[in-house]
């Protein structure tokens, strides 16, 4: 009998080792491959398994018997069961976008998209707490502490600008307040790397009030564009009918040096035929005249008025009245 109870207990033993031995080995690489869910990006729940494995970019904080003990980098580790307690803090630098409301100079309310980059102080001080105990250790919730040092510093430098140097000065804005957390932020062992204002958002209304006045800068800066355009088409004619005036006025008077040297001329080879001074000037008179006649026929006039006699200086309006009188017989 007690040999059959025997028989029964080794049978028992014996199925109960291997199930044992596959479930501290099912613990054991749960351990190792588990992965666990981050805490804001940089502290992941506690490793519980006997063996775990620190990942690249990150580092193990062990806790013993609930007090800092040590910092453990990437790698392969053995956790003493119920001593230790293990932390993943993740050093690689995290994104957060955050949306503030903030009220401009001239009362306009704006919504402002902020991105920051942030990781955890891995550098290693000369002395006191590092950067990873005191992400640690410092704040319960750093991310919404981050949130509030932006707004709390985004306040303060929003109300004090109108809103177009918001726009223009938006690169000034961020350099600002980044400064202003950073310093903050550094003390509870989180580095800012850079802050972004990504978009600024106005009220529908003065985003179309906005539109309005881009709409009449422009207009007004295409009728100035139109009118200097104008302006220097006038001057250019301008200067260029004064030129053309210039020239022909030059012309003219060439033209005319030319006449007189030519009468000149004319009356010296007059003259030099032996006529006499009044026999001579009355040649050139005559000579004159036909060319004027001839240059007056080839203009094509139809009608021709002329004095009744040549020899007197009688001016033609008497010779019209006087035909005129004669032929109403007045």
């Amino acid at each position: 009998m007690y040999s059959d109870f025997g028989d029964i207990l080794t049978i028992i033993a014996s199925l109960l080792v291997p199930i044992v031995g596959l479930i501290v080995l099912a613990k054991v690489i749960g351990g190792i491959l588990g992965s666990t869910s981050g805490r804001y990006g940089t502290v992941s729940d506690s490793y519980h398994a006997w063996l775990y494995v620190i990942q690249q970019q990150h580092v193990g904080v062990i806790e013993r018997l609930g007090k800092f003990h040590q910092v453990v980098g990437p790698g392969f580790h053995v956790r003493l069961p119920v001593v230790d307690r293990v932390r993943d803090v993740n050093l690689m630098t995290e994104d957060e976008h955050i949306t503030f409301d903030a009220k401009t100079e001239d009362n306009v309310t704006i919504e402002l998209d902020v991105s920051v980059q942030y990781h955890v102080d891995y550098s290693q001080p000369v002395d006191g707490p590092s950067g990873i105990y005191k992400s640690l250790y410092t704040l319960t919730d750093p991310v919404a502490q981050m949130k509030d040092y932006f707004a709390d510093a985004l306040r303060s430098q929003i109300p004090s600008r109108q809103l177009d140097e918001v726009f223009t000065e938006k690169d000034a804005i961020a350099n600002a307040i980044d400064e202003i957390v950073s310093e903050k932020m550094l003390e509870y062992g989180y580095v800012i790397v850079t802050t972004l204002i990504t978009s600024i958002k106005l009220p529908a209304d003065v985003q179309q009030s906005m539109n309005r006045i881009i709409a009449s800068k422009n207009d007004l800066e295409s009728a100035k564009n139109e009118a200097e355009a104008e302006r220097q088409k006038t001057v250019i004619a301008a200067r260029a009918k004064a030129e053309a005036m210039e020239a022909e006025g030059r012309g003219i008077a060439n033209q005319r040096v030319a006449i007189a040297q030519g009468i000149r001329d004319s009356i010296d080879v007059i003259q030099g035929s032996q006529l006499s001074s009044e026999e001579a000037n009355r040649l050139f008179e005559y000579t004159q005249h036909i060319g004027m006649m001839e240059a007056f026929a080839q203009a094509g006039a139809s009608t021709v008025v002329l004095p009744s006699e040549f020899s007197q200086a009688a001016p033609v309006l008497r010779d019209l009245l006087v035909s005129e009188q004669a032929r109403t017989g007045e």
